[in-house]
């Protein structure tokens, strides 16, 4: 019995073991060549702890909107955006474009802000009143090199379910 015993509490630890080291059975967070996922979760990161953040539609970026300088400094009356690509790697030199529709009235609200291209996947928008009162939606494009994808965030809803800071997949 004591044999056994021994055996079998060595032959369970062995299979946990072998199972925690088996590919089928890892996690695995990888890409292809294209950037798309081939049976792999595509992983984004968000930085900060209060911006919004969402995934594009089709997943070629992740965007997150850095909205006050508490946790950052991006300077009075301007948001930061954070642009990474599939890859989850900071997009440079990307063309961004926004729309703003008010969701009440059904119209587009015209908005051309400035934008600047700091480096590292930060862009620092400036003219671009996410205060208005109502239900918005906010439409974000962006464009680098062939490949383009955008987000919606309605407003003020986003603001009210913002995720915390780590990894995210689509």
């Amino acid at each position: 019995m004591k044999a056994f015993l021994s055996y079998g509490i060595t032959g369970m630890i062995m299979a946990v073991i072998l199972l925690a080291a088996s590919p089928s059975s890892a996690t695995h967070v990888g890409r292809s060549e294209e950037g798309s996922a081939q049976g792999e979760k595509i992983l984004f990161t968000k930085h900060f702890q209060n911006t919004l953040f969402d995934i594009t539609e089709h997943g070629k970026y992740s965007v997150e909107i850095l909205l006050d300088d508490k946790e950052y400094k991006i300077g009075k009356n301007v948001v930061g955006i954070v642009i990474h690509d599939a890859h989850d790697e900071d997009v440079r030199g990307a063309e961004i474009t926004f729309a703003l529709k008010d969701l009440v009235a059904g119209k587009n609200s015209p908005v051309t802000p400035t934008i600047t291209d700091k480096g590292n996947g930060l862009y620092i928008v400036s003219g671009l009143d996410l205060q208005k009162e109502g239900k918005w939606e906010l439409a974000i494009m962006v464009d680098k090199g062939s490949i383009e994808d955008g987000v919606k965030f309605v407003l003020p809803d986003a603001l009210k379910a913002r995720v915390p800071k780590g990894r995210y997949s689509q």
